[in-house]
């Protein structure tokens, strides 16, 4: 905190998903950091194009949006995985994500969904915890034991009242996923909504990632139908990689 980038990350990191704008007041409060400096930084983040002036409040600078899209890994990614998922969307009429690990989190790098398809919870770059979510369960499977062992120790904190909590319950859902290739989420992470998914493995056969189908649980049964189209989906994602 005692560097100028120490001061700038949490000024940013203080708008989230929900702010489309934030007061200078606000900032102060969010980062614990003196009025003065973060009106001082909040200007400069401005002349850079990481922040914009909203009135008298700041929003994000389309200069980051710029700047993420740079991200080379990541783009390459979306941009493979984009036509399979438009191509289970087809067949599904489901919504479709494909993830990616970070930290004990899953990050959305695509989202794609039909008119009645889910628009909360889950988004472009949004995360949510592994240990909930049929992406998050599919890679947790998939990699080493000590991911598993991290995620236990910072808590399986339940998002609802179906949410797995016990290490292990949670190990053994894992040993399953494991032996079937595939994992089915229901209501852990949204009441109402079930997620099936399966890993995406690149070159080497190493874990790149999850694909998923999301559906109202009363429509699960008919995407369940549709597991082969998902593990097609993701063998050409994969192969496309290598």
């Amino acid at each position: 905190m005692n560097s100028v980038l120490g001061k700038v990350r949490p000024i940013l990191e203080a708008f989230t998903e929900q702010d489309s704008s934030l007061p200078l007041a606000e900032l102060v409060r969010r980062t614990g950091i003196a009025k003065a400096t973060v009106h001082r930084l909040a200007h400069e983040l401005v002349d850079w194009g990481l922040l914009e002036r909203d009135g008298n409040d700041y929003r994000l600078g389309l200069h980051l949006f710029e700047m993420g899209q740079r991200v080379h890994r990541q783009r390459i990614l979306r941009e493979v995985a984009q036509p399979y998922m438009e191509d289970l969307l087809l067949v599904t009429h489901e919504t479709i994500h494909f993830a990616i690990h970070d930290a004990l989190d899953v990050v959305y790098l695509d989202k794609i969904f039909p008119h009645r398809g889910l628009s909360e919870e889950s988004r472009i770059a949004g995360r949510l915890p592994l240990h909930c979510t049929a992406t998050g369960k599919a890679i947790l499977a998939f990699s080493p034991d000590s991911l598993f062992l991290q995620v236990v120790r910072h808590g399986l904190k339940p998002v609802t009242r179906h949410t797995v909590v016990s290490p292990g319950r949670l190990r053994a859902q894992l040993d399953r996923i494991r032996a079937e290739g595939i994992v089915l989420e229901s209501e852990e992470i949204r009441l109402g909504y079930a997620s099936l998914a399966v890993p995406v493995s690149g070159r080497d056969s190493s874990l790149v990632g999850a694909l998923s189908i999301t559906a109202p649980t009363y429509r699960m049964d008919q995407a369940v139908k549709h597991a082969t189209a998902l593990r097609t989906a993701a063998l050409g994602i994969g192969r496309s990689l290598r």
